[in-house]
Order: C-alpha cells, then structure tokens, then sequence
C-alpha cells in the first residue's frame, strides 16, 4: 500500500522524515509508503519570502536547493535593495539584510541600490508614487521619506540634523537608512499669528488683558530655519516680550488714550529682532485691551462724572449768553421807543399765538394797554 501526494504547478513539497528534510518533490504526483513516517511541506512558488529558520537551513545543508528554487536578497551595510516581481515594484529590504524568497518561475528581481546619496533615484521615485495611488502596498517603504511640496510652499530639508537646501514644490524622497532626514514644507506666502489673552501689569499696577495680532513671512527661508530651530515659536515669544514691556513702561491712561503706540513700539522691536532670522514683519495690531469688572465700573463712573461735568459747563454758558442778550435788548428799548414798541408788538403776536378767538373793543391802542403795561 502507499499513499498518494499530489504536487499542483507553482507548488513545491519538502519531504522531511524525522524532522529532516531529505527531498524536494515538484509538480507531479508521488507514491510513499503507507507506513512512512515522512511529512510532506507543501509551498508555494509565488515569490514569499522564506522564513528565517527555513532560510538558515537551506543555506548551509542545500545551497544547491537555494540556486534552482529561491532568489537570494542579500544587501550590504551602505545599499538597499528593491525587489520586483515580473517588474512591478514589491519590496524595498534594509541594508545589511540577508532573506531568501521563493522563485516565482523566475519573475522575481533583486536591484541593488546604493545609499550614499540619501536621495533616490527618480525612476524608483516614480515607482513609490505610482505604487502609492495603486492597490498594492511596497513593503518597507519606511525606509523612504517622501515630501509632497504645494504650490506657494517650500520644504526645508535637514541631513543629521543640518539644513541642506530648500525643496521646490513636487514630490521629493529620500532615504532614511543610515542618516536622520527630516523634512519640514513651509508656506512662502503672508501669515497671520495671534498672540492672545496676555496678562500684563501697567505702570500704575492695573492688570490688563490683551490680544495681539502679527502678519509676517519667510523673508529668508535657510537663514530663519538654519539659526532656529522652531522659527514660529521664537517669532511668538519675541512679540510677547515686546508687548510686556511697551504695555509696563506705560500708565493705562496713556495705553487708553492712544492704542496705535503700542502697535508702532511693538512692531518696530519686532522688526528689526526678526530681520536677523530671515523673517518680514508685515504688521502689528492690538485687537482688543479688556479690563477687569472693577475696573471697567470704575471707568464708567469716570466717564460719567466727567461728561456731566462737561453738561453742566454747557449750560452754564448758555444760560449767561441768554442773560447778556436779554440784558443787551433792554439797554437798547430804553432809549429807543420805536424798539419798545416792536417788542410789544412782538409781545402780542406771541400772546395772539395762543388764543383761539379775541375780541377786540376800543381799538388797537386799548388793547395794548390791557394786555401790555411796560413802565419806561
């Protein structure tokens, strides 16, 4: 009796008895003896990877093995390599990797790639993008750093820790075997930075809040990213500072009666700090200055006694240019009768005004003297 074993195309078997492999059996099919104690390992020739125990195996005991039926991707210490199958992109292996894959009817591909140079070459670039937006994933495509540029912006590329150069917007990529590579995209155009809710003491010990705005840009990109290492947060730090000590060498009555001192005072320091690191400084702005609650009710008050104060200086002026006209018409009625007789003219059309019917008996003269008596 035996028992049959049926080793389909694109398959391998691995015979092993008593835990040693002894034959490799292709496609076909295969009689053992029924009693046998041989296991047969069924694989598939599609180009996986062989596991790390198998691997040592076959490469000490049957490196012939190795030759006919698996591809061998050895890399050294400065080179990468990349694997393709039937020329599509699979894997990219680290250096200083030794794997062993299965021969896939001798599609697979090893390329060898050399490192020195962090940046990859641009057909493998091409390949990585393409392999981005397809349904296969690369194995190992951390070792690549890939940097995608916009329009309006610039990347900024460190080497260990040293800027390099600026990146022009596309894709970019880079190894990241053997070396620290960083990359960081920057917008080129106008930025806006708010400096909010800073608490700060005026000269008179009056605690105010205030809320800042700052327009700037990269004037020069290498110069602000060569001298510091998070440009942003420096530029915000240097307003603050500014902004303290403009707001502490002030009175709030001063900071009150003219906010664009503290725009001019702040943004010129700021300027001509952040000129040092590559950095335009468009404009400063304060948007808001908010007060305590007591010291809001204390300006109110303020505001109102001073306005009242003013009220009442108004009237008091009017009141004395009514009495010095009313005094200026006497003089003048007491050495002129015909100006007499026209205010009581006057007089009388004002007291007509409000009467809805008169009767008049004895002529003009008698009502004048009924209604109007003026001693002269």
């Amino acid at each position: 009796m035996a028992k049959k074993i049926t080793i389909r195309k694109g398959q391998i078997g691995l015979l092993a008895q008593h835990e040693e492999i002894e034959k490799i059996l292709e496609a076909g099919q295969h009689r053992l003896p029924w009693f046998s104690a041989a296991e047969v390992q069924l694989i598939k020739l599609d180009g996986s990877m062989v596991d790390d125990e198998l691997s040592g195996y076959l490469r000490h005991y049957k490196p012939e093995w190795v030759a006919r039926y698996c591809l061998e991707a050895d890399t050294g210490e400065d080179e990468v390599g990349v694997l393709y199958c039937d020329g599509v992109l699979q894997a990219l292996i680290p250096p200083s990797t030794r794997r062993l894959y299965w021969q896939n009817q001798g599609a697979l591909r090893l390329e060898r790639v050399e490192v020195q140079d962090v940046k990859l070459p641009e057909a493998l670039q091409n390949l990585l993008v393409k392999s981005r937006t397809g349904s296969a994933a690369v194995k190992g495509r951390d070792l690549v750093l890939s940097v995608q540029v916009p329009a309006w912006h610039t990347g900024v590329l460190k080497i260990d820790g040293v800027t390099q150069e600026l990146l022009p917007p596309g894709v970019h990529a880079y190894w990241k075997v053997n070396h620290q590579v960083e990359a960081e995209v920057v917008d080129m155009r106008l930025q806006a930075l708010e400096v909010s809710g800073q608490e700060i003491l005026t000269k008179d010990k009056v605690s105010i809040r205030l809320n800042m705005a700052v327009n700037w840009r990269y004037q020069d990109v290498l110069s602000a990213f060569a001298q510091l290492t998070k440009p942003l947060e420096y530029l915000y730090r240097e307003v603050q500072f500014a902004l303290r000590q403009a707001v502490g060498t002030r009175s709030l009555d001063e900071l009150l009666e003219d906010k664009l001192v503290l725009d001019g005072i702040v943004g010129e320091q700021v300027t001509q700090r952040l000129a040092l690191f590559g950095i335009e400084i468009a404009s400063v702005g304060v948007k808001d200055i908010i007060l305590p609650g007591d010291m809001k009710a204390i300006l109110t008050r303020l505001v109102e006694a001073e306005k009242s104060a003013q009220a009442n200086v108004i009237r008091r002026r009017e009141e004395t240019a009514a009495t010095r006209s009313l005094l200026n018409t006497a003089k003048v009625m007491e050495n002129n009768p015909v100006a007499l007789r026209l205010k009581e003219m006057e007089t009388l059309e004002k007291v007509a005004e409000r009467i809805d019917k008169i009767s008049v008996f004895g002529g003009l003269d008698q009502v004048l003297q009924g209604l109007v008596k003026i001693n002269v």
